[in-house]
């Protein structure tokens, strides 16, 4: 995700602290700003004291080798997190030799599901980036392996912890949640199905404030928009805009039965690694697989209703199939 780094204290980035035995993290896929984002916030010499002491001592650069938006930036993130004290290896099985914890950022959600099982073998917990996976059977298999290892793993977009979305679930500002229109950037990408690869994090701030629960998806297609309208089981609608013509944005607004409420700004990449790292400390996932889950199974039925003409599609369906 092309957004700014403004809101992280990565000041004074510097590599003279010693990682520490249980928290060295490593880092699958150099073709992603959000690589950087983390090792530069991780390895700062002066680090946010909620990222627990953790640091990045190596990393595996693929990644994507085939998109070639994402495979052109990793040379220059090698040479970025050199700078930054990390090692590079050659094989994900060098990096799991290396490290105690995951961050598995590799772009291309396709290759997820072959990057997250020796990782799992390895007994090893990892956070997943955004899209967990480029179809609905990778993202049951990625759950299913890491139950079958019993490693715990979880998927987020930052966008998930934006300045007021946990209050505004909570049912502190305006009661309890009634429905949400949320809004994005939605740029396609050939190899993912349409919203996996970016209007991802618009439907993150709908399930972050409706949960699970889903029960139909409709979409309107057009070549600088998206409507997706998500109807839930207990007549809640989420709405979401994607979009691909004019200025671009993430943000949206929150109907409850007390009021209705701005959802805040996007604030940076610290709110959601401060959950990845208490993750690796407790092993305790923020985010459900059952929610990450139906979120993916909610695009995947977008993109049917889009091939359909705009019909209703069923998500729960999709679920048990």
């Amino acid at each position: 995700m092309g957004v700014g780094l403004s809101a992280m204290s990565i000041a004074n980035v510097g590599f003279s602290r010693e990682a520490v035995a249980g928290k060295r993290v490593g880092i699958i896929g150099l073709d992603t700003s959000h690589s950087i984002a983390f090792a530069k916030a991780l390895n700062a010499s002066q680090p946010d004291s909620k990222l627990n002491g953790y640091r990045v001592v190596a990393a595996y650069p693929y990644g994507s080798k085939t998109i070639e938006s994402s495979a052109k930036r990793i040379p220059g993130y090698i040479d970025e997190v050199k700078n930054l004290g990390v090692a590079i290896v050659d094989s994900i099985e060098a990096l799991l030799d290396q490290v105690d914890v995951v961050l598995l950022e590799t772009n291309d959600g396709r290759l997820h599901l072959e990057q997250a099982i020796p990782v799992f073998k390895a007994g090893k917990r990892v956070f997943i980036d955004k899209p967990i996976a480029a179809s609905l059977a990778d993202t049951k298999a990625i759950f299913a392996a890491a139950k079958q290892h019993n490693v715990p793993t979880f998927s987020s977009s930052s966008l998930r912890y934006v300045e007021n979305i946990s209050d505004l679930a909570a049912g502190k500002l305006i009661g309890d949640i009634t429905g949400v229109d949320a809004f994005a950037p939605a740029t396609l990408e050939a190899t993912h199905p349409d919203l996996f690869w970016y209007g991802i994090h618009g439907v993150e701030m709908l399930f972050a404030l409706l949960g699970t629960g889903c029960k139909e998806v409709r979409r309107t297609f057009a070549e600088g928009t998206d409507i997706v309208v998500g109807t839930w089981s207990d007549g809640r609608v989420g709405v979401f805009r994607g979009i691909r013509a004019g200025k671009g944005g993430y943000g949206g607004m929150a109907y409850g039965t007390e009021g209705q409420q701005a959802i805040g700004k996007f604030g940076g990449y610290l709110p959601l690694l401060y959950r990845i790292v208490d993750f690796f400390d407790t092993g305790i996932v923020p985010v459900n697989p059952a929610e990450t889950t139906e979120l993916v199974a909610f695009m995947a039925a977008a993109d049917e209703s889009k091939r359909k003409g705009g019909v209703a599609v069923n998500v729960q369906n999709l679920l048990n199939s």
